[in-house]
């Protein structure tokens, strides 16, 4: 079996290598063919071979299914943060107050400041063991199995002049275009977008599901070596021996010998930053020489040998020409500021997100106001606030809409909420385009085609809902304007396809508002068929896991239209799927009916996803947070001590996998 091994090892290597070439290096040396031909060949060896199993093979970077809590651990050395500068003068004053302190030549060495997530990597005998997250400096959140998915962290370093164990610290960080990719996405689903790359790649680690966070491409890099026997007594040379073992490095760090030098270096990056393919909010000095460091040491706060030098968030000042409204698939009003034109961040902005009515009021907001737009780390551009002192006495206050500027039908807003939506479902142009659009998407039915495809269909009347897309004709379709005769098969095809979709996912491409892809999958499992589902009442709605009263009178008021449900009815007749297959169905039992039952801790035999699919497979109830309506709690490795605490309060029985699973066996 030693050639089996050594087979396993080889390609191990060989594909760490071409991961480092292609993220960190930038310069691939096979094609992505050929280096997905050998993660296979690793991976059906690896399966094949479970002995030889190893948590930094290639083939790890995927990330499993497995559903973890994240473990507190305390970090060796405390993560400090650093005091921030935002003027020449404060950066003259550290300069000055090394110099006094160290009575001594030193360097500086200029980083650039990612706006990302700190981590915390250890490395023992050259493999990755662990990854901390800064949390509150003291202990942090284990998130290993989520940085082993992020392909510029090395799971083995190169070479063999690496310490025993050390760590190296650093960002976690979203790049621009997975960004702007992300929230693309969020808004075609009409869901909240992520302010900034950095909350969007802090959110992503913090998914209990690897196979997420490797979906999200996220990167990284590395800035701050700690241990025992590091290579060097210089902060810069270690870096760049870090580099050499494989980590990533910026090659916009510098080492400065003045205070010259370090203002051209703040001069050049202010502008540069722009152009960078990730996030940064300043600049980060610090003495390079691990000696001096030590004794400069520390305040009680931060350390005397470094300073963040924050960038200032690019601001203009524009007049509010109007404000003009969006309306979504779902009927959600959006408020829209349009702005004289202003250059900001090296774009163009003439438009701001204003959220909704409570922003409004809160800015008080007048046409021609004279208003503050900042970009800064954020994508959107907003309005942060108003020179009142420009105003003018005839300007007109910013009312809210009242009627819907599509339909001109009056704008309702449920309890609780902050959104007003159009309740035309029926006949608002925007709605019933948007739920068309929705119904093609990649994760509904996967229908060639977008919002060009669906304005040209409906403006030539050949579709008024989604069921109309199925009576299409290629040759109808080819007469249009830029259609050919091969673009309109395929489009005919593709929804001729699309028949085969599961039920789940047709319950999800219906559009019903509340229901995203996570809840129609919990629908589709608690109602086996459409005539189950649009035969509930809200009360057994809420019966099933995550249905709370706001989704289940959304979809009572859905099925309530007779237009849904001719819609319905047609897709029927069409062949869509509206019920489960026979296989998931057969499975389904009553063993755990009328239980609720609370999911708690790390398992070793099933991931905590597979446990609650299993409890509503067998007719329980997943519930959140422990109460004396809970049956038991299944408790696994790493249970929350709070939680354990309640439940011998209210006697709620704890129970392990082993016990559930005899259960339902």
């Amino acid at each position: 079996m030693d050639h089996i091994k050594q087979q396993i090892e080889a390609l191990r290597e060989e594909l760490n290598k071409h991961n480092h070439d292609y993220y960190v290096l930038s310069s691939p040396t096979i094609s992505d063919f050929e280096f997905d031909k050998k993660l296979k060949e690793l991976s059906e060896l690896e399966t094949l071979h479970p002995e030889y199993f190893d948590a930094n093979s290639p083939t790890q970077r995927v990330g499993s299914d497995i559903n973890k809590s994240f473990r507190q651990v305390k970090h060796r050395y405390p993560m400090l943060s650093l005091g921030n500068t935002y003027t020449e003068a404060e950066v003259t004053d550290f300069y000055n107050r090394v110099q006094k302190g160290l009575n001594d030549e030193f360097e500086i060495v200029c980083e650039l400041k990612y706006d990302g997530t700190s981590i915390s990597l250890t490395y023992v005998n050259g493999e990755l063991t662990q990854a901390i997250t800064r949390g509150d400096g003291v202990q942090g959140d284990d998130v290993t199995a989520n940085v082993r998915t992020i392909r510029s962290i090395p799971l083995r370093l190169h070479g063999n002049d690496y310490p025993a164990e050390f760590e190296i610290r650093g960002e976690i960080l979203m790049p621009w275009s997975v960004f702007e990719d992300l929230n693309k996405e969020r808004a075609e689903q009409e869901e909240a977008l992520f302010a900034n790359p950095r909350n969007a790649g802090s959110g992503t680690l913090k998914q209990q599901d690897p196979k997420i966070v490797a979906s999200r491409k996220l990167d990284s890099y590395l800035y701050y070596m700690l241990g025992e026997n590091l290579p060097t007594d210089g902060h810069y040379e270690n870096l760049m021996k870090a580099k050499e073992w494989g980590f990533k490095i910026s090659d916009a760090t510098k080492k400065c010998k003045t205070l010259d030098e370090i203002f051209a270096y703040v001069h050049y990056w202010d502008i540069e930053r722009k152009n960078l393919p990730v996030a940064t909010d300043g600049i980060v000095l610090k003495v390079n020489s691990l000696t001096q460091q030590r004794n400069l040491g520390y305040t009680s706060k931060f350390p005397r040998w470094a300073i963040a030098f924050k960038f200032q968030a690019e601001k203009a000042v524009t007049t509010l020409e109007s404000v003009s409204y969006q309306v979504g698939r779902t009927g959600a009003v959006t408020p829209v500021a349009n702005l004289k034109a202003v250059k900001l961040s090296g774009t163009t902005v003439k438009r701001a997100s204003l959220y909704n009515e409570d922003y409004i009021n809160l800015l008080d907001l007048h046409i021609n106001d004279q208003v503050y737009v900042e970009k800064g780390g954020e994508i959107i551009p907003k309005i942060t606030g108003v020179d009142t002192t420009k105003r003018g006495i005839f300007d007109e206050k910013v009312e809210f809409t009242k009627n819907c500027p599509e339909c001109g039908t009056p704008l309702v807003k449920d309890d609780g909420e902050a959104i007003y939506y159009c309740p035309n479902d029926i006949s608002c142009p925007p709605q019933i385009k948007g739920r068309i659009e929705h119904f093609l998407t990649r994760k509904a039915m996967n229908i060639a085609g977008g919002s060009e495809t669906v304005e040209h269909l409906y403006n030539a009347r050949l579709i008024h809902n989604i069921a109309d897309l199925y009576t299409l004709k290629w040759q109808d379709v080819s007469r249009l304007e830029r259609w050919a005769e091969k673009s309109a098969r395929n489009l005919v095809d593709s929804i001729h396809a699309s028949v085969s979709v599961p039920y789940a996912r047709v319950l999800y491409a219906l559009g019903i508002r509340y229901v995203g892809e996570t809840v129609a999958k919990k629908l589709a499992l608690a109602f086996p068929n459409i005539d189950a589902l649009m035969a509930a009442s809200a009360e057994e709605l809420v019966q099933v896991d995550e249905i709370g009263d706001r989704i289940a009178q959304s979809i009572v008021r859905y099925f309530s239209e007779i237009s849904n449900v001719e819609v319905v009815n047609k897709l029927r007749e069409f062949g869509i799927q509206f019920e489960l297959s026979e296989d998931i169905v057969s499975q389904r039992t009553e063993k755990l009916k009328g239980l609720s039952i609370v999911i708690s801790g790390t398992f070793e035999k099933h991931s905590r996803d597979e446990y609650k699919a299993m409890i509503e497979q067998n007719g329980g109830k997943n519930s959140g947070s422990i109460s004396s309506k809970t049956n038991y709690i299944l408790g696994g490795d790493n249970m929350g001590p709070a939680k354990l605490e309640k439940a011998e309060s209210l006697g709620v029985p704890v129970i392990s996998e082993e016990v559930f699973l005899e259960m339902i066996k």
